[in-house]
């Protein structure tokens, strides 16, 4: 099913995530992270911080469904990628890569002059698009994540 566009301040063919959008995100999420996934209150608790949080996503313009979103923390001079994700289906076509260039705009435009990540030490995928996009490691937090997995903390700076 179509939802109505993402309005103002989503860039092109991205729309911001609407509480509307929830349900599925939650089921996505599940999907991809299991343990780690966020619940639907923490999803309601991250739209509550306003411009503060940025959420965009991507829809199947045929079936209407989420093939992926991304949000980022606007802080100040320092922004943080809070999630990136992409639907199975749809990884390995550019739109983890559309996404993430997405939040660093977002964020330099927001006057952010870097932008933080942590990603799991075992996520591979995830580490070759962040270094394809500009990010580089510079620490590593040991057993971050609940199964004991290193969580590595990368940057982006400059963001243009």
């Amino acid at each position: 099913m179509s939802r109505p566009a993402g309005g103002p301040g989503a860039p092109a063919g991205l729309q911001l995530v609407r509480w509307w959008d929830l349900p599925e995100l939650v089921e996505l999420e599940r999907m991809l992270f299991a343990e780690d996934a966020w619940s639907e209150a923490t999803w309601w608790g991250e739209l509550a911080q306003g411009s503060a949080r940025r959420y965009l996503l991507d829809r199947d313009p045929a079936s209407g469904a989420v093939l992926g979103y991304a949000g980022v923390a606007l802080n100040g001079p320092d922004a943080d990628v809070m999630t990136v994700a992409v639907a199975p289906a749809a990884q390995g076509r550019g739109l983890g890569r559309r996404l993430t260039e997405a939040l660093v705009d977002m964020a330099a435009d927001a006057g952010a002059s870097q932008l933080l990540l942590e990603v799991r030490a075992d996520n591979v995928p995830a580490q070759r698009l962040y270094a394809r996009t500009g990010f580089e490691r510079i620490a590593v937090r040991r057993r971050y994540y609940r199964d004991g997995v290193d969580a590595w903390i990368l940057r982006r700076r400059p963001l243009r």
